[in-house]
């Protein structure tokens, strides 16, 4: 699939992040991620080793045992990357229920 800008790929990567569990465990490989780059300058570079594998690993399974489809990622990394952040600030700012009606997308409704 081809996209011709990053707002097209949004739209595309907020579809493949229907359901509240896969955005939250999202946000909590970003933040892990973030937060070992953050001990890597500060402590040790060794906490560079866990920055990709929190990150991936959170949002990997939520793909496949939440979402139940592929990572996004896997076919294009670079605006995966992008959106992910984009996504973590929408919900560290409590704007992504309003960015979700801004796209059309009706939420998805989980047990659990």
């Amino acid at each position: 699939m081809n996209f011709k800008s990053l707002e097209e790929f949004w739209a595309f990567y907020m579809n493949e992040h229907s359901k509240p569990s896969t955005r939250r465990w999202h946000f909590v490989g970003t933040l892990l991620s973030i937060l070992f780059l953050l001990c890597s300058v500060f402590i040790s570079l060794w906490f560079l080793f866990f920055v990709p594998f929190v990150g991936y690993g959170c949002a990997w399974y939520s793909h496949f045992f939440v979402e139940g489809n592929v990572p996004a990622t896997f076919g294009h990394p670079f605006w995966s990357f992008f959106c992910d952040f984009k996504m973590f600030v929408f919900m560290l700012t409590g704007q992504m229920d309003r960015e979700i009606k801004r796209l059309g997308k009706r939420p998805v409704l989980q047990l659990f």
